[in-house]
């Protein structure tokens, strides 16, 4: 493999660790959501602004909330899964081909 191969698959194992952090950051503020936490905790306040944009967005696409659940979490889950899948293989694959 080249040095430009091994920078690519590197690039690849970083996207999918940040995919991967981003993903138990959705679930961490899903839980939360469920016991209603001190909205001026800072914590709270990172986690909110870092879910609620990708709700913000999935929620306008399509009606998340059923019979008073939101599924926006695990619709965002399951599309950075398989961003994942699909973006890491393509890059493994470009780094070995190089």
């Amino acid at each position: 493999m080249s040095t430009l191969g091994s920078i690519i698959y590197g690039l690849g194992g970083i996207i999918h660790s940040l995919l991967t952090i981003y993903i138990w950051v959705i679930i961490i503020a899903a839980l939360l959501s469920w016991v209603r936490p001190d909205p001026y905790n800072p914590i709270v306040q990172i986690l909110y602004r870092l879910t609620e944009p990708a709700y913000a967005f999935v929620r306008r696409l399509m009606p998340t909330v059923f019979n008073g659940i939101d599924l926006a979490p695990i619709i965002i889950i399951v599309a950075l899964q398989v961003i994942d899948v699909i973006f890491v293989n393509i890059l493994g694959a470009v780094a070995t081909s190089l």
